[in-house]
């Protein structure tokens, strides 16, 4: 059983989502052209600015990242989940490959966590190669905590089928989060009627993240079940990417907070890449 202080500390959780678009310094629509270079060879700046993303990814408990690469030629043979979670102190984390080119590129989502997780599974989204989903379990049983790390297409129809994708492995879930770069509005998530049914849409507003340099599109979303209530929901200042970070702090059930495992709070090694 756990005594009371351990319960305390998993009732609130410091979330964070962040496309980090695999560390490329962007502040403004021409750089798309004249630094995208960086998407193929290595910078010698990228980790002086992995390294400045520790410094704010250190105040949270689980952080959820999109565009990372796994460790290939443009990173300097740097798994970036890898490098941020020894970095920052994250005991657990775990990296899904979605596209392997092999020693020149592996793009990937992410996932640091203070938290122990019970179980990982990976997800190909429908729709053309490169797009997938993390599912995270944290705890046991009915009152377990599912997180999901998305990256969803640009087209409509493409996020619509992926949309339907995820809504079906959350349906039987009770307590569900969701966090990453959707590529769309909350408005646009509201009209997908399972998506929204799901996870009960019907209230919040979107925050701006995207460009990062002047916010105006809210892209980036954490979103979660009813019985999950969110708190401070707001954009990180720029850092470094296209998108800004965006960050949460959520209460859970008393139920679900007890079936989590904290014996990764505090931890300062961190479990292997799954």
């Amino acid at each position: 059983m756990q005594d009371d202080s351990q319960s305390d500390r998993t009732t609130s959780l410091k979330l964070l989502t962040f496309n980090m678009q695999v560390g490329i310094h962007t502040h403004a629509y021409h750089h798309y052209v004249t630094r995208s270079w960086q998407h193929f060879l290595p910078n010698r700046g990228r980790a002086t600015r992995l390294d400045a993303m520790c410094d704010t990814f250190r105040e949270f408990d689980v952080i959820g990242l999109q565009e990372v690469d796994g460790g290939s030629f443009r990173s300097s043979n740097i798994n970036h989940v890898e490098y941020l979670a020894a970095q920052a102190g994250f005991p657990y984390a775990s990296q899904q490959l979605n596209r392997d080119f092999g020693r020149f590129a592996k793009h990937s989502n992410g996932l640091l966590s203070r938290l122990a997780i019970s179980h990982t599974s990976n997800h190909r989204l429908p729709g053309p190669k490169g797009r997938g989903a993390m599912h995270i379990r944290f705890g046991e049983g009915p009152e377990a905590l599912h997180l999901f790390v998305l990256h969803l297409a640009l087209g409509t129809r493409t996020q619509h089928l992926q949309l339907d994708y995820i809504s079906e492995l959350i349906a039987p879930l009770k307590n569900v989060i969701i966090m990453g770069d959707l590529n769309c509005t909350l408005e646009k998530l509201r009209a997908h009627p399972r998506f929204s049914r799901a996870l009960a849409l019907d209230q919040g507003r979107g925050i701006p993240s995207y460009p990062a340099w002047q916010p105006n599109r809210a892209l980036d979303h954490i979103l979660g079940s009813p019985a999950l209530k969110m708190h401070h929901l707001r954009a990180l200042p720029p850092l470094y990417s296209d998108h800004l970070p965006l960050a949460v702090e959520i209460t859970l059930p008393l139920p679900c907070a007890r079936s989590i495992s904290i014996a990764g709070l505090g931890g300062t090694t961190p479990e292997s890449v799954r």
